[in-house]
């Protein structure tokens, strides 16, 4: 048994925040019907890299998910999927705003059909303010967020981070809204609307920036790989590559500075406590880097995990994919699918004692499961699902 075995979901969601939500219900056990326009699909099926025909980056967000096509511009179409909304808990979409509005299928038309309904809408700025209607990518929301302007090296250019976090980190405060709302209908009997926007959420976590700007008035920027506010807290160049080191209090800086043989480091004024390190960091580093090269970073690993210094390498992908500890963790999983065979993605973070997740299956093909869901779901007859082929509706 999975957490979410009986719940049915629709999904509407394209590209990458809103799939990542619905896959991560998917990995739980719920029923997750994905709609998708009957000429193209998810856009991110056209996003490469590919397998033969098959998107690799569509595939690694839709695992677990029946597909099913829907052209909700089309009446027919329309009334279709209001019936559905009848048998369904979760609607999931992140159209702009407005958009399901126009398809007569806005959050109020919903609850009216299935008031126990939870409607999910993740956007770029949310269904309220200024900026509503405004278009959003990742990038935009990164900039815009002001997680770009705190990113990259000191004295250099923003920088976007390396993995989409104004996307992810919509995913996953999606799902923390329909968790809630879903624990809320247990008690109420009642659904409702989940709002979330990809600036709310960079915002959310930019955590010590904007605590450190409330409280000093100076405006944060890139500092590379160093902590505001922990030193030493950052990656140092050892013989074969880097090491990042967290040394989070003074006990351990103690200790560290006995493990590489430099205790006249514990009483220099400069860096005897955690304030007065941070305040000289420069200087701290400048002597740290004249440490470090002399071994190499496993040698350094095997030193410091020995004296309980938190330390680790900064690994390439393919070293991350092959570590034994992501590997006792299941965190690289592999499906088979029918058109691109066998695939190795990520796993699921959640481990679950009583009810846990799995991946089971792989991204559907485009309509894979059109008829299959009508028939079994719906309970429609061949030849209705002819009539609304006919009509251009699936």
């Amino acid at each position: 048994m999975k957490a979410f075995d009986k719940l049915v979901v629709l999904d509407l969601t394209r590209v990458l925040a809103g799939p990542y939500a619905s896959m991560m219900l998917a990995d739980f056990g719920a029923d997750v019907i994905k709609i998708e326009s009957p000429a193209t699909g998810d856009d991110s099926r056209s996003f490469g890299p590919f397998v033969g025909k098959e998107s690799a980056y569509f595939m690694s967000l839709n695992r677990g998910k029946r597909s099913m096509t829907l052209n909700l511009k089309s009446p027919e179409a329309q009334e279709l999927f209001k019936k559905m909304v009848k048998k369904a808990d979760i609607v999931v979409e992140n159209y702009r705003p407005g958009t399901m509005e126009k398809f007569g299928l806005g959050y109020d038309v919903l609850r009216e059909i299935n008031p126990r309904l939870i409607y999910a809408a993740c956007s770029g700025f949310g269904h309220s303010g200024p900026y509503m209607s405004k278009p959003a990518y990742d990038v935009i929301v990164q900039g815009m967020g002001g997680i770009m302007s705190i990113t990259g090296q000191e004295g250099g250019e923003p920088t976007r981070t390396g993995a989409s976090v104004g996307d992810i980190t919509a995913g996953l405060f999606t799902v923390i809204g329909i968790l809630t709302a879903l624990y809320s209908r247990s008690a109420t009997g009642k659904g409702q609307k989940v709002d979330v926007a990809m600036l709310d959420c960079q915002v959310a976590i930019l955590e010590n920036a904007i605590a450190r700007y409330l409280v000093s008035g100076t405006v944060p920027g890139p500092i590379g790989n160093r902590h505001p506010s922990i030193t030493p807290f950052e990656a140092f160049r050892a013989k074969d590559g880097y090491i990042i080191i967290a040394v989070g209090n003074d006990r351990l800086w103690e200790k560290f500075c006995q493990l590489v043989n430099r205790t006249e480091l514990i009483h220099d004024e400069r860096f005897a406590t955690n304030a007065s390190r941070t305040k000289n960091q420069k200087q701290l580093k400048t002597i740290l880097d004249g440490i470090f090269p002399a071994q190499t970073v496993d040698a350094w690993i095997e030193i410091l995990d020995g004296a309980g210094i938190p330390c680790g390498p900064i690994n390439t992908v393919d070293r991350v994919l092959t570590n034994p500890q992501i590997q006792a963790r299941d965190m690289i999983v592999e499906v088979v699918h029918p058109v691109a065979g066998s695939l190795k993605m990520p796993g699921l973070p959640i481990k679950l004692s009583e009810t846990p997740g799995a991946v089971e299956t792989p991204a559907p093909l485009l309509g894979q499961h059109t008829e299959k869901i009508l028939q079994d779901f719906m309970g429609l007859s061949k030849e209705q699902i002819a009539d609304l082929r006919a009509q251009k509706a699936i």
